[in-house]
């Protein structure tokens, strides 16, 4: 850091300015002097405005509270969602692309508006409880702020209102000491790191890297407007050809549709997340990790936690109606592939914004305890089986909002250290 150590001139200002004064009298001396105490002044407001920025600029010499490699080690530090004042989301072809066609009416009634006020307040009820185990179990807890997600928005590009800070998953992924802030792909979502900046600003202040993705412009042209998704077959033809419904204009990512063992990160390219925003990955985390891409027989690719979910130093749960094209690649390399059972939950349940199978969309909290639903007795029995302890809190309300236990949660800080787990 340069620092300014002295006036320019120095005391032959001074010298300069007695000399003058002397030739011409005190009515120049006086101007001279007027001159010598501005220009004082503005030395030292330079001065102090290099003390702000050492201040601002300098990370507190402590051990950085943001470390995390991989989906297992111990959990020390969570950031948990909040539900409140969540709104349904425009519908627009991102959002329509995301969606069970059973759930469009709903979109087309509701986008905008709130969610139903019960069924708000239970999840809210539901992830307050699911906060207060965490705590039980030992687990640091941290929250993003409460925000007024009506308001509506305009950039060049788009119009929209906001959604929710429910699931830090998607936007936040903790790479070792470093925060990637993901630039995401619904234009409901754009604003949505604002509920996460302060805590991000106080983890950055302590000595945690952070970085912000390219932000998209969400223009139509990152969209395929005239998708063709009418039935689920349409869906899986068009997956199978690589076709989604955000383009290659520019990228974007989700940060769910990543998933970490160490060095190395698997994703899949989805509908919110493109070639683009992988690449862009590949090259930021390079050389330290690799990032391979893999994918699913999946109609409707959207966050890879519920399709592959890592538990554990060379185990996966891999969902059966969503096999991995790539899976030889798992069990070449010792890997142990774990086919979860079928969920539990009724069929007349709403999911909005997701599926059944956030029954596998759990947290470990280490390598020998796992945050599940309570009412998911089925993948208890098989979590047992494997020498894992289940910790049970229900969710069902918080996943009709789009996640489990995983996509309410980001990682802050694991006990751990960087290794090698696939070869």
């Amino acid at each position: 850091m340069l620092r300014v150590r002295c006036l320019r001139g120095g005391s032959r200002g001074a010298e300069a300015a007695h000399l003058i004064g002397a030739m011409l009298g005190r009515a120049v001396t006086g101007f001279v002097q007027r001159a010598f105490q501005s220009t004082s002044s503005s030395a030292a407001a330079i001065q102090s405005q290099e003390l702000v920025e050492d201040t601002v600029t300098e990370p507190v010499t402590q051990e950085c509270p943001v470390c995390a490699y991989n989906e297992w080690d111990p959990l020390e530090e969570v950031i948990v969602g909040r539900a409140e004042n969540a709104r349904v989301p425009p519908f627009t072809v991102e959002v329509k692309a995301n969606t069970y066609e059973k759930y469009w009416p709903f979109y087309q009634k509701y986008g905008g508006q709130t969610f139903p006020e019960d069924h708000l307040k239970k999840a809210v009820a539901e992830i307050e409880e699911m906060c207060n185990i965490l705590r039980f179990e030992g687990v640091t807890v941290r929250r993003p702020e409460p925000i007024d997600w009506s308001f509506q928005y305009k950039t060049p590009d788009f119009t929209s209102t906001g959604m929710y800070a429910a699931m830090p998953r998607d936007i936040l992924l903790v790479v070792g000491n470093e925060i990637i802030e993901a630039p995401m792909a619904w234009r409901s979502r754009f604003f949505e790191y604002r509920a996460y900046r302060p805590l991000i600003k106080e983890y950055f202040r302590k000595g945690a890297k952070w970085t912000t993705a390219p932000k998209p412009t969400m223009a139509d042209d990152l969209y395929d407007q005239d998708y063709p998704i009418r039935t689920v077959e349409d869906r899986h033809k068009l997956a199978a050809q690589g076709k989604f419904v955000t383009t290659e204009h520019e990228p974007c990512f989700d940060a769910a549709d990543f998933i970490r063992a160490g060095r190395d990160i698997f994703v899949q390219r989805s509908q919110v997340t493109n070639f683009m925003g992988i690449e862009w990955m590949r090259r930021h985390l390079a050389p330290d990790y690799k990032v391979h891409i893999i994918s699913f027989k999946d109609p409707n690719p959207m966050h890879i936690d519920a399709t592959f979910n890592i538990i554990g130093p060379g185990l996966v749960l891999s969902n059966p109606d969503r096999p991995c094209r790539q899976v030889d690649m798992f069990m070449k390399a010792g890997w142990n592939v774990v086919k979860p059972p079928t969920p539990m939950i009724p069929d007349d349940h709403p999911l909005w914004m997701s599926s059944k199978w956030l029954s596998m969309n759990v947290l470990m909290l280490d390598e020998k305890r796992v945050m599940v639903d309570a009412n998911e007795t089925s993948i208890q029995k098989m979590f047992e089986s494997l020498g894992i302890k289940p910790i049970k809190v229900s969710i069902r309300h918080a996943n009709s909002l789009g996640g489990g236990f995983h996509c309410w949660t980001t990682d802050v800080r694991r006990r751990g250290t960087l290794q090698s787990y696939f070869h």
